[in-house]
């Protein structure tokens, strides 16, 4: 128990250091630029009364913004907005309008949703808030006289005429329209109030991703202004206007990638056809990896065992040995003798070195048990190993040859670590067991 806590452990540290060691740097993020056009609504001192046309109040405008990302979660964006804003009032004693031209670049934090906690990165679905600071320019006119010059008397019946309501030739006083044409500069009579002013911005979006750099960006912006004068009417509370808006983004570089950042920069085609023993099977279809050249082999890529003793043909020197019959390495049948000198003598040094083992958990000791294991075979064959590999820990025997060794021990826990490998840590536990018993 003791050798096994310990070993996970080591596999446990093994594991971070090399994963560490083989993450490639991130790739670099590059910036998108999204061209949109939207409508804006005021909300300000002018746009009371009734019988309003929502029109009174609504004008286009173009926006262009350029963003970076950074990392997953934020972005930093700097965007720029031309439009116009314009409101009417509809009240017997107030008959106000405005429309004013407006210009504003601001600096915006952008959240993202698309940060695989809450979305997938490569969703096509990607929600983000974002908020700014910025600087607006703008300078409101009024529709106050017609095409001809004439100004506008705004009387008790609703209706527009060339004379007020209250002057002595009323009587003869013409009826005429608004021509909407905003020529007349507003000010006001007691301040010359700047015309620019900051800005804070509020956006709630999403962008539908087409493809791997082109989406559809869907906004709606609502600004809060540090002024009262938009309107050129100063009231009590400053103005304000919302700006909805689609867009058309292009994200620059290459396409996120949401695979683990150890593989990225892997060729799995290539892989897939990798042949490393030249035996005609991929290795990924391979059921017995590292079969010599020119051996014949199966549709799985394994050697031929005509006698089935688990003793490949071209190393096996009885061929036909009977069904169920134990043998050695090289296929030879092993008697009850052979086996009763290899129990005496190996159970006991198996018994001493796994105890070994347990002060002193390394591949280093493996091979040191590997190599004196080694010299007890030459020097007496009957002491070679004869038991058969269990099936579960068979594929640990890359040479075939019927024996697990220090050497296989490392390579199994070697593939372990790159990720490509049958054997958990339960099961290289029981591969390390194995060899002390074999």
């Amino acid at each position: 128990m003791i050798r096994k806590i310990l070993l996970s452990f080591v596999l446990l540290f093994a594991l971070l250091t090399k994963a560490n060691a083989q993450t490639p740097p991130k790739q670099k993020q590059l910036p998108s630029v999204a061209l949109g056009v939207g409508i804006l609504s005021f909300n300000g001192d002018v746009g009371n009364g009734v019988n309003l046309s929502s029109f009174s109040r609504i004008r286009g405008g173009y926006n262009l913004a350029i963003e970076q990302r950074i990392g997953k979660y934020i972005g930093v964006s700097l965007n720029g907005l031309y439009g116009k804003l314009a409101d009417s009032d509809n009240l017997k004693n107030s008959n106000k309008n405005f429309q004013t031209p407006i210009m504003q670049g601001d600096l915006n934090l952008v959240i993202h949703f698309d940060n695989d906690f809450i979305f997938k990165r490569t969703s096509a679905f990607a929600p983000y808030l974002s908020a700014g600071f910025g600087y607006l320019m703008f300078d409101p006119h009024g529709d106050l006289e017609d095409k001809n010059g004439v100004k506008y008397n705004y009387w008790s019946d609703g209706t527009i005429r060339d004379l007020s309501e209250t002057d002595t030739n009323s009587a003869s006083a013409v009826l005429i329209q608004r021509d909407y044409k905003y020529e007349t500069k507003l000010k006001d009579s007691a301040v010359n109030y700047s015309r620019s002013t900051f800005a804070i911005p509020l956006t709630v979006g999403f962008n539908l991703k087409l493809s791997d750099n082109i989406g559809i960006n869907l906004a709606a912006t609502y600004c809060m202004t540090m002024t009262d004068y938009i309107d050129n009417y100063k009231v009590g509370k400053n103005d304000n206007y919302i700006f909805a808006h689609v867009a058309l983004k292009y994200s620059f570089g290459k396409p996120y990638d949401d695979s683990p950042e150890i593989y990225q920069a892997v060729d799995f085609s290539s892989l897939e056809k990798l042949d490393t023993d030249g035996d005609g099977v991929n290795d990924g279809d391979d059921r017995c990896p590292g079969t010599p050249k020119g051996v014949k082999i199966s549709n799985h890529g394994c050697p031929f065992d005509d006698d089935e003793d688990g003793v490949p043909d071209y190393r096996d020197k009885e061929l036909k040995t009977v069904k169920g019959t134990l043998v050695d390495e090289n296929g030879v049948t092993v008697t009850d003798k052979e086996i009763a000198d290899r129990q005496s003598q190996w159970d006991s040094l198996a018994t001493e070195r796994s105890e070994l083992f347990n002060e002193n958990p390394s591949l280093a000791y493996l091979k040191s048990v590997d190599e004196k294991a080694a010299e007890l075979r030459k020097s007496n064959p009957n002491a070679a190993a004869y038991s058969k590999i269990p099936p579960a820990l068979k594929s640990a025997d890359k040479d075939n040859d019927g024996y697990i060794s220090s050497a296989e021990i490392a390579a199994a826990i070697d593939s372990f670590f790159e990720g490509d490998s049958v054997f958990t840590v339960e099961r290289l536990n029981d591969l390390i067991d194995y060899f002390f018993e074999q």
